[in-house]
């Protein structure tokens, strides 16, 4: 890549993306000039334009700023989610452009430092927010690149001028966090997914086989217990366990109740009594307990790790309480892989045992629809009711015969039921008796979070 020193322009081809946007804004604190095209406007495009970034919506070359169309001095950066024959990325790729992937770039301002890197099907975004905020708050500090915005700054990115430690949420999503080197990382599930990309479960667990070789000597592989994965760390590369119950790092004296958790944390050389969790969903204690490990083996100590546990408000988007009164919760959950909408429900379940659970899911792709719509069907049957959206497609095109139906189908006979367009879900919400709704997907059922909220707390208001 360009000496950063050299680069006077950065464009985003695809600028809206929660990782994009990370990169986005280190750029613009570095003092470059930094622009960028995505499909459609959203609340996160319109706070990096606040920022300093110039985004447009239409995929049309005259409308990318002359400052970004000096090859000399302009990276471009692009991620896999783009058609290969975007417009514009044609243009940069005819006339000689520089052009990185997000990881590439990231990976490489990552190089120099030591990578605190956190990897999974999923898990990866809560434990890589929990271990930057244990980080920042403890005298060790760290930069972060994040993938969800931490409710404790607003924002995905974290910049330290004196930390070595640089935290990484590692997507391996076409294969990205190939491009890391980090110096410890954890590693929280491999249920196959992205087999659009991968094709097959035995390449999707080699790939996070690969990943481990990437581990720097000196450093540790932190990896959850029982993974059907075969590491592979270099000599010096220290690896250790974790879950909730188990391991090398784990929990014990676990208190669940009044809306709070508690526990103790046990690592191999110190024992940190009375963790209180800052979100208290059962999921976090094993979230909690990798990125406890993380900061631990980094340097924090054991009261700074237990103050900024308690301090942590969680990810936009995860496990994300809207409104929580005696008569109603509401909460908004990235949760799109089969695995992870289990283990919502589950956690959801937990917390409010006698309740009915409302659950609306949007699912995200028709690949990933088609390859686990029984495993989205089991998932989604834990909960007493479903409401199905049509498919999100992002990248993708529609595939025959993949539809929500498909996951409609196969849920559990005596659970209550629907298939309902986006746009016509607050018209059946009015209509529904609710005690604990969860919206669960990636794609852009969230744009419908701020109304159901108003409408729900509305109904309360009138109780």
């Amino acid at each position: 890549m360009k000496d950063l020193e050299s680069i006077k322009s950065v464009y985003f081809v695809g600028a809206g993306g929660i990782g994009m946007s990370a990169l986005i804004r280190y750029f613009l604190s570095k003092g470059k000039m930094v622009a960028g095209y995505d499909r459609t406007p959203s609340e996160l495009t319109e706070r990096l334009m606040t920022e300093g970034a110039q985004i447009h919506y239409e995929e049309n070359i005259h409308l990318i700023p002359e400052s970004c169309k000096e090859q000399a001095t302009t990276l471009v950066v692009y991620t896999p989610a783009v058609p290969q024959d975007h417009a514009e990325l044609t243009y940069f790729r005819e006339n000689g452009f520089e052009i990185h992937k997000r990881s590439q770039v990231l990976g490489i301002i990552t190089h120099s430092s030591k990578g605190l890197c956190v990897a999974g099907t999923h898990g990866k975004t809560t434990t890589s927010t929990i271990a930057a905020h244990l980080m920042h708050q403890s005298h060790v500090g760290c930069t972060a690149f994040l993938g969800g915005i931490s409710k404790n700054y607003g924002t995905n990115l974290l910049l330290s001028q004196d930390s070595p430690y640089t935290v990484i949420e590692a997507d391996e999503f076409d294969r990205s966090f190939h491009w890391l080197s980090p110096w410890m990382s954890v590693i929280t599930s491999t249920d196959p997914d992205h087999l659009d990309i991968y094709g097959t479960k035995e390449a999707y667990l080699e790939s996070f086989r690969h990943y481990t070789t990437l581990i720097q000597p000196g450093g540790a592989l932190i990896i959850h217990k029982g993974l059907e994965m075969q590491s592979d760390v270099q000599p010096g590369v220290t690896t250790y366990t974790y879950s909730r119950n188990e391991g090398d790092f784990h929990a014990e004296n676990i208190r669940i109740g009044n809306g709070e958790i508690y526990i103790d944390f046990v690592a191999p050389d110190t024992r940190i009594h009375n963790i209180q969790l800052g979100v208290p969903v059962s999921i976090n204690i094993e979230n909690g307990v990798a990125a406890m490990a993380l900061a631990h083996l980094s340097g924090a100590t054991d009261e700074e790790i237990k103050q900024a546990m308690a301090s942590f408000r969680g990810v936009d988007r995860r496990f994300d309480f809207k409104l929580k009164t005696d008569q109603l919760v509401f909460l908004s959950d990235y949760a799109h892989h089969p695995a992870e909408i289990a283990q919502s429900i589950k956690s959801i379940r937990e917390l409010y045992q006698d309740k009915k659970i409302t659950t609306i899911f949007q699912p995200h792709l028709y690949t990933r629809t088609r390859d686990f719509y029984q495993d989205f069907a089991d998932s989604l049957s834990l909960a007493d009711e479903v409401v199905l959206t049509e498919i999100y497609p992002a990248r993708e095109q529609p595939i025959p015969g993949v539809t929500s139906k498909l996951i409609f189908d196969n849920l559990r006979p005596d659970i209550e039921k629907c298939i309902c367009k986006k746009e016509d879900i607050l018209n059946l919400l009015s209509h529904k008796q609710i005690e604990v709704l969860i919206v669960l997907g990636a794609g852009d059922l969230d744009n419908y979070v701020p109304p159901i909220t108003q409408l729900l707390e509305q109904r309360c208001n009138r109780k």
